[in-house]
């Protein structure tokens, strides 16, 4: 068996997450200030990204200064995948990631494509590393 860590997956949210903020700035751009906002939503969002490896998921985000979160695998207890009426318009959702991890204990990837294909990388990729690490998720 290989250790070597590979990328499963990488994509960061969708803009559709912005859809109704870049419409209300579209109504008012007569004020100038509304573009601004637009565009550091943009960013905002572009600048956020996911990478599932498989041993840990990355969080990267800012726009000018990063921070760069990890999460080993084998702490995550449950993944749920939430579908609101508008991204499910755009074939997208939330993942919910409940962890043991004590910095986040709830991490939200929002508006992603096909969320049941991660999910199921995550969780296939969650009991490898439970099995490897030997460790079991006990709740007292």
């Amino acid at each position: 068996m290989s250790d070597k860590e590979t990328t499963l997956w990488k994509d960061s949210p969708s803009q559709v997450d912005n859809l109704g903020t870049f419409i209300l700035c579209g109504f008012t751009f007569w004020l100038i200030i509304p573009v601004f906002i637009a565009l550091y939503k943009f960013l905002q969002t572009k600048c956020h990204s996911y990478e599932l490896t498989t041993e840990r998921l990355k969080i990267t985000k800012g726009i000018l200064s990063k921070r760069e979160d990890m999460l080993e695998l084998y702490r995550v207890k449950d993944i749920s995948i939430l579908k609101p009426f508008f991204l499910r318009i755009f074939k997208c959702a939330n993942l919910v990631l409940n962890t043991s991890d004590k910095s986040t204990p709830i991490i939200i990837i929002p508006a992603i494509p096909e969320p049941e294909k991660v999910r199921e990388m995550l969780r296939t990729h969650v009991e490898t590393m439970r099995d490897r690490k030997g460790v079991r998720e006990v709740d007292l």
